[in-house]
């Protein structure tokens, strides 16, 4: 589960290298910070800068770009294109993401929507054939699964905003980790495994992620040159590389014929993503969601994420509640209510705005909030699928339309938090939807295609029921990426977010809640079990909580439960009173997080 220190001082050292070269001041020597480290930290505190994501490597990238003079947003993109090495089963620069940053400049935050999009000819029946919904794998690993990917061009919009460094020395360390290889930890191999099948039915897949026709052993070196040269295309040419030339022809030919196994039995729909798709792409500039909570300034993604809409709805439902004089298992009903509560609304009113009418000022309103928080009962559960309110007229108790369930979310992603000296923060979500995405190589480019179109609703959830979250052309797909930032009199106090499909919302939910209402440290905040109610007829537990005595209690006011391993995978910074950093990580899921520092101090 560690990768050997000598990969971490490799990739530091690549990233030194190309910023000294280009007249910056030399970083510390190795030896003078968690760089060198072999173990994933799970906490780390100090000055100069921090940087928490799911991987060693790519967290020593961010800190390298931090030691050598680079901002946060420099950090987050050479850390997030490492992460495209490591992690190429979540993200990449096949995918998509949402990116939030803190200006310390202005106090400001402000947001970039890098979320995929669908082709000019997508309609609200793409994945329906003869009337009814394809089956969601046929869906998945298909060209028609394949939006736009926003990645790229989120790295530009970024540094072009904010960036104090060229994409081209950014991306130096990605391209000499995917060049020289990282070691194979048993998370990267299970991946694999539980994708076996599909892997071996597209060659390029197979001769990438199944070397000699076998899984990656674990402890053995992983090597993508060609990823390797397409990073070093993309350094040559700017990110417009993937939209126009070479690359993009590339991807539409792959998506357009999916280059299958004649072997192969699965039935591989292709896609109709064309050239002028890849051309039309832009980031989305949007005004963050805002909601105060006990005092503090939360703000997230706006739709088309659903995420900063749903947990700030649920934050002002959980406002008029003490929940720190509450006991864990009060505290664990309320956060599951409210949970749901918000979900009921996400599903009614969420989608792209773009496309479709969003009432985002109710949805985050207190007004609203109180409107539904009244549902909520001390001694009884609430059944779901729970019916929607309606933000632009909002009435006490009351539920209007009909219910319509949650409909289904990969559970992949990855996010990565930094922040730096000068006060910038960045919260940054990306993915390719579903683990491994589409199974798609782009063949001789190395880098796997998303899914992320299967984020659309295959057919309204419910029937009767209206669902802003069709497909249509050149349409983003509803999100739950959450990546946030919490201010105090316009200074960050932390930032924080998580992979996990539909359950990233409650992931951040909850860690919120655990640390400033909870009062629990933030790496303990991450780390506690996990509970996860979508408007679902049960909620999900982790073992942590599945095994407790809590479960009995709250099954006594009516919850039912069903288990799920794992839920998410956060990470987060912290402004501590004194001026240090503090990052967070995981301790345990996906093999635990990697927290770094510029300078560690007891």
């Amino acid at each position: 589960m560690r990768r050997p220190a000598a990969r971490q001082l490799a990739l530091a050292a690549a990233l030194a290298g190309a910023l000294v070269s280009t007249g910056a001041a030399a970083p510390p020597s190795p030896a003078a910070g968690p760089a060198t480290d072999p173990a994933k930290v799970p906490v780390a505190v100090g000055h100069g800068g921090a940087v928490a994501s799911v991987d060693a490597d790519a967290s020593a990238a961010g800190i390298a770009v931090l030691r050598s003079g680079g901002n946060a947003v420099d950090a987050a993109v050479a850390t997030a294109a490492a992460l495209g090495v490591t992690e190429p089963y979540s993200a990449g620069i096949g995918g998509g993401g949402y990116f939030v940053h803190y200006d310390a400049r202005s106090r400001r935050v402000h947001t970039i929507d890098g979320r995929e999009t669908a082709p000019a000819t997508a309609t609200a029946g793409l994945f329906q054939e003869n009337g009814q919904p394809i089956p969601f794998a046929e869906g998945q690993t298909s060209g028609r699964a394949v939006g736009v990917p926003g990645t790229p061009d989120t790295w530009r919009a970024a540094l072009d905003a904010w960036g104090s460094r060229p994409l081209a020395q950014l991306l130096k360390p990605a391209e000499k980790l995917a060049r020289d290889g990282f070691t194979v930890d048993s998370t990267f191999r299970a991946q694999t495994a539980a994708n076996e099948a599909r892997f071996r039915d597209f060659p390029a897949t197979r001769e990438l992620f199944l070397p000699g026709g076998a899984l990656p052993v674990v402890g053995s070196t992983f090597k993508n040159p060609d990823l390797a040269d397409t990073y070093a295309e993309i350094a040559r040419k700017g990110t417009g590389a993937m939209y126009r030339g070479p690359i993009a022809e590339d991807i539409v030919r792959t998506v357009r014929t999916p280059p299958v196994d004649p072997a192969a039995t699965r039935n591989v729909r292709p896609g109709d993503l064309t050239a002028g798709d890849l051309r039309g792409y832009r980031t989305e500039w949007q005004e963050p969601t805002r909601v105060r909570y006990r005092g503090l300034d939360v703000y997230s993604m706006a739709p088309s994420s659903s995420g900063g809409t749903t947990v700030g709805e649920a934050l002002n439902i959980l406002e008029r509640t003490d929940l720190a004089g509450l006991t864990d298992a009060q505290y664990l009903h309320r956060f599951i209510e409210a949970s749901r509560i918000s979900f009921a609304d996400r599903g009614r009113w969420v989608g792209d705005p773009a496309f479709e009418d969003v009432p985002t000022r109710g949805l985050l309103s207190q007004r609203y909030a109180d409107s539904r928080a009244c549902l909520i009962r001390p001694d009884r559960a609430l059944t779901s699928p729970l019916a929607p309110g309606d933000p632009r007229h909002p009435v006490p108790c009351a539920s209007t339309g009909q219910t319509a369930p949650t409909t289904y979310e990969g559970e992949n992603t990855t996010h990565l938090t930094v922040a730096d000296r000068w006060g910038n923060v960045v919260s940054y979500t990306l993915t390719i939807e579903s683990t491994g995405g589409s199974g798609i190589t782009v063949p001789g480019r190395g880098f796997l295609l998303n899914n992320e179109l299967t984020d659309f609703s295959f057919a309204p959830a419910a029937p009767g029921v209206p669902d802003p979250n069709l497909p249509g052309p050149g349409k983003r797909p509803r999100s739950s990426m959450s990546p946030t930032i919490v201010l105090e009199h316009g200074r960050p106090v932390l930032a924080v977010g998580s992979p996990g499909g539909a359950t990233i919302i409650t992931t951040v939910l909850q860690t919120l809640t655990g640390h400033l209402d909870r009062g629990l440290p933030l790496v303990e905040a991450i780390a506690a079990p996990r509970a996860s109610q979508r408007n679902q007829t049960t909620t999900e537990l982790e073992p942590g909580l599945w095994e407790s005595p809590l479960r009995a209690e709250l099954e006594a006011l009516g919850h039912g439960f069903r288990a799920n391993p794992e839920i998410g995978a956060a990470t987060g910074v912290q402004r501590l009173p004194d001026g240090r950093w503090l990052a967070a990580a995981e301790k345990s899921r996906r093999g635990g997080g990697s927290a770094m520092v510029v300078h560690p101090s007891p």
